[in-house]
């Protein structure tokens, strides 16, 4: 299905006109929430921003009083702001899709994915070698910026409850405690990430609290309140399929949200553990959730929300390729995805850019870096020239000869045939035949020939989860609370005609790095089976790194100069 494209040029109005024309084009069903970046003059409130940045004033910023005289601009300024944080356009920034941010951190640290050093590419000081060797310090400015920008868009959400709740003082709007819902579901969201990644952060509910008084909390303080919030907004919320075209397209609904429950329940082990370096965790059969009045262990939690999913409407798609095709909105699989579009959003994917040969992306009118790479562990995992490989792998990745879309080999620019040589990659391949070839690159989004800025502005939306997830969620809690889980893999590797195997921890593992490549879950995967601190290819174990401290990131250390209270984590 084509996205609908913007008609109305004259959306660029004085600025007295702008929310009512907005307003107007939203109850039309014309403008997308995702696309009210290119039209919102927001102020964007950082945890960690200096008074000076606080104090400036923009000319052209609207009033605050001016944008939350009615139910419209409310929606508009305190709930649709917010997705235009959710994808980005610049380093750090966004779910997905940009460069050092939230999704490098959670592939380029595993055994997934790596970037090598090819002479004076990729290199970087060092910071991708870095990444993948768990040797990322304590002043690394990726690391911040990606702290820096979660903390931004909680910060946000407070501000925009604190609207919505003083516009609720004097009217009676019945959309109200849905809007609030929303907002709340947006913060949990990134509550999670920011739990995920640091362990024990500040728990901040309010847009205007002074730097002295934020503190650190531990990291079960922060999953519970993540649960209780989402479980209180999912009755709220629409339970649209947010990644379909319409009025709840790339927002918070109850299947999104109903998904993170799944996830939640899943990490709850290492999520509700406090000290993640004493090598104990609880037994997830012990960790309790109330769930609409009935206590449940973690996997049985995870098994309902799972449930709940398919009740939904969702399933597989009957061909793996389309939840990743150019326009892949009518995917039943998709939970919830990042909008794309060339025209509307200025959100970027920069995955498929970075990862082609230069002469490869050519081919294709596109351009391209030539870095990141499938691990010798992934294609091991893959079976990668064996009789046993896996379907999935043609369809993630670009081995061997490639071709541009009209079937011409591509070259090199002296003539020679381009092939990726997979088995090649090292972390450092510098002055060596491969250089330039090393390693299976990236395939798994369609190639949009029309894509604009390199590439990088496509219209396939980026996929944050989807349904496959949901059916190995559930085939991984069915093993961990003692039951059959085969059902639920084999759904999932039936799909691509791949032969079945019997659900055991180990081959959900696998089948999670089958399925689920490049999707960002790689890192997290990894922490919940005890097996991100092991020596990958390239990669030796660091000193003392058998405790885990480097499951999490460490508090920035910039941050910590200007907030003393709070305590690094273990080990760094």
């Amino acid at each position: 299905m084509m996205k609908q494209y913007m008609k109305n040029k004259s959306l660029f109005l004085q600025k007295e006109e702008l929310l009512s024309r907005i307003a107007e084009l939203f109850s039309k069903k014309i403008l997308r929430p995702s696309g009210v970046l290119v039209f919102l003059l927001i102020t964007c409130l950082g945890l960690f921003s200096c008074s000076k940045f606080l104090e400036e004033n923009p000319k052209d910023k609207l009033p605050e009083d001016d944008v939350y005289n009615t139910i419209s601009e409310v929606y508009l300024n305190a709930v649709a702001s917010l997705y235009t944080y959710v994808g980005g356009y610049s380093d750090s920034q966004g779910l997905q899709g940009t460069g050092r941010g939230v999704y490098d951190l959670n592939t380029f640290t595993s055994d997934e994915a790596i970037i090598p050093t090819r002479g004076g590419d990729w290199y970087d000081g060092g910071f991708w070698q870095g990444l993948y060797l768990h040797d990322w310090g304590i002043e690394n400015d990726a690391i911040q910026a990606t702290w820096e920008y979660l903390y931004k868009v909680v910060m946000l959400s407070n501000k925009s409850l604190e609207r919505i709740d003083k516009f609720a003082e004097t009217h009676s709007a019945t959309e109200l405690p849905a809007y609030r819902a929303e907002v709340r579901a947006m913060r949990a969201m990134y509550y999670y990430y920011l739990m995920d990644l640091f362990g024990r952060i500040p728990l901040v509910q309010s847009s205007s609290v002074a730097m002295k008084d934020v503190v650190q909390s531990e990291r079960k303080t922060v999953f519970d309140f993540v649960v209780k919030e989402l479980q209180e907004a999912v009755p709220l919320l629409s339970d649209a399929h947010s990644n379909q075209s319409g009025p709840y397209y790339g927002r918070i609904t109850r299947p999104v949200v109903t998904f993170l429950l799944a996830k939640l329940a899943l990490n709850s082990e290492v999520y509700t553990d406090n000290d993640w370096t004493d090598g104990q965790r609880p037994d997830g059969k012990n960790i309790k959730f109330t769930v609409n009045g009935s206590e449940l262990n973690a996997w049985e939690t995870v098994i309902y929300y799972c449930d709940q999913l398919k009740t939904m409407g969702y399933k597989l798609e009957p061909e793996y390729e389309t939840n990743f095709s150019i326009f892949n909105e009518p995917s039943v699989e998709n939970v919830f995805t990042i909008p794309m579009n060339k025209t509307l959003y200025t959100n970027q994917m920069q995955y498929l850019f970075r990862s082609r040969h230069y002469n490869h992306a050519k081919a294709y009118g596109l351009s391209g870096e030539n870095g990141p790479s499938a691990t010798i562990e992934a294609l091991e995992t893959f079976g990668y020239e064996t009789a046993q490989q896996d379907p999935r792998f043609d369809i993630c990745y670009f081995a061997g000869v490639v071709y541009d879309l009209k079937g011409n080999i591509v070259r090199l620019d002296d003539g020679t045939v381009l092939e990726y040589l997979p088995w090649k990659v090292e972390l450092d391949i510098s002055n060596t035949p491969y250089e330039q070839t090393a390693g299976a690159r990236m395939k798994k989004y369609e190639v949009d020939e029309t894509a604009t800025k390199d590439g990088k502005l496509m219209e396939n939306d980026i996929v944050l989860f989807r349904y496959a997830d949901v059916l190995l969620m559930k085939s991984e809690a069915k093993i961990r609370n003692g039951e059959d889980g085969d059902a639920e893999l084999n759904e999932v590797r039936g799909r691509v005609n791949a032969s079945s195997r019997t659900a055991t921890l180990e081959n959900i593992l696998a089948e999670r790095q089958l399925e689920l490549a490049w999707e960002g879950w790689r890192r997290q995967d990894l922490i919940r089976f005890g097996a991100f601190t092991r020596a990958y290819s390239s990669r030796p174990q660091l000193p003392d790194e058998n405790n885990g401290y480097t499951t999490v990131f460490p508090i920035p250390e910039k941050i910590r100069v200007m907030n003393t209270k709070l305590e690094q984590n273990p080990g760094y």
